[in-house]
């Protein structure tokens, strides 16, 4: 099995994981609000291994990995700015890979901010997975949480969710994301999302009828084989391009 290490990347813990075979892609993962990583999970770990995939996972705490202002991030360095200006360069440092060759993912928190990101620089990451995307977030807006001091309203914190950056003839093209029915406070954010990219013709591959534990790492870890999975076939097929 591949080995976990915690890097420090710029300033700030990340979770690394290198497998045992010569990797053959890079995947950057933002976690959810609990700030659980990858490297905890057993179920991602071995398929990481299986697809000799490297994986970094950045600390970032409540930062909704967005291009704003937040406690650990102060302006200029945005999470966003961080992501692509510390995290990705050190990739190409250690293991050689640069966009198109490295996948986004990301869990509920991590999930919205790994679409927005792809959806605001495809070029970048033509291959993203979201699990349980927190699209909606701006709904958060008011109940006390770091979104109160992010955006000077709610319609503010709307405007910048991962719908709102959605290019008609600028998207990546392998995009998949997945909610649990029976996850309430998600789903109708990733059924908008679906019903938006079908009115736009944007090709896209989601999953909104399988039911495996709500807002939960049961069912996170449900869809783990099929996320990866398509982030691996998709890096293929980007390879291929580049031929």
């Amino acid at each position: 099995m591949g080995v976990w290490t915690q890097e420090i990347l710029a300033g700030r813990p990340a979770d690394c994981f290198t497998p045992t075979h010569p990797p053959r892609f890079a995947l950057l993962d933002l976690h959810p609000l609990s700030g659980r990583t990858l490297a905890s999970s057993e179920v991602f770990t071995a398929l990481l291994e299986q697809h000799a995939l490297a994986c970094v996972c950045p600390h970032g705490g409540e930062c909704w990995w967005g291009d704003r202002s937040c406690p650990g991030f102060e302006a200029p360095r945005t999470p966003e700015r961080y992501l692509l200006e510390d995290v990705l360069p050190w990739i190409a440092q250690r293991w050689g890979f640069r966009p198109p060759a490295v996948g986004l993912s990301g869990i509920s928190m991590g999930g919205q901010g790994a679409l927005r990101l792809a959806f605001k620089y495809p070029q970048l990451f033509p291959v993203v997975a979201a699990i349980a995307p927190a699209i909606e977030y701006h709904q958060w807006y008011g109940r006390g949480t770091l979104l109160d001091t992010m955006y000077d309203s709610k319609e503010q914190a709307r405007q910048d969710t991962a719908i709102m950056h959605i290019h008609p003839s600028n998207y990546p093209p392998h995009l998949f994301f997945c909610t649990d029915p029976a996850d309430q406070e998600w789903w109708r954010g990733a059924d908008r999302l679906q019903e938006k990219l079908r009115a736009l013709g944007v090709p896209h591959t989601a999953d909104l009828t399988t039911q495996a534990g709500g807002h939960s790492w049961d069912y996170y870890h449900a869809q783990a084989e099929r996320a990866i999975g398509f982030i691996v076939a998709g890096l293929h097929q980007q390879a291929r391009r580049l031929l």
